[in-house]
């Protein structure tokens, strides 16, 4: 499976991140990249689409992005499904409670590009 064909989704209630997050991604080769503005879109599109990784946003309106990892790990074909949280928040509970759900990376902003493929490439081992 070559780069180009790996669906991944980035969920972010903030368009200029979900541009960014998505530039990056294709600037590491991923053409297939998905966004979603919020958790229940995000959900839509997991039970309709091939996503090999979702990077998502902590700090959204309505169910956040812990309430978005809880849901993928609780439907049995997305229970191991790659998964990076972003926030602007490196509050202790939080990076706890992700990791708790089955999160495989934590990363706060502002990050880089570099910083974003080596995560990337860590988690779609």
């Amino acid at each position: 499976m070559t780069k180009a064909s790996v669906k991944l989704l980035v969920v972010d209630d903030s368009r200029v991140m979900r541009r960014i997050i998505s530039s990056f991604l294709a600037k590491m080769g991923y053409e297939d990249v998905l966004e979603a503005s919020d958790a229940n879109s995000a959900l839509k599109i997991i039970a309709t689409e091939p996503v090999a990784a979702v990077i998502s946003d902590y700090s959204m309106p309505g169910l956040n992005g812990l309430d978005l990892l809880k849901a993928i790990r609780r439907d049995p074909m997305h229970k191991n499904l790659p998964f990076v949280m972003v926030t602007a928040e490196a509050q202790l509970g939080q990076i706890i409670a992700a990791f708790r759900e089955g999160a495989q990376q934590y990363v706060t902003k502002p990050f880089t590009a570099e910083y974003m493929e080596y995560i990337i490439k860590k988690v779609m081992r």
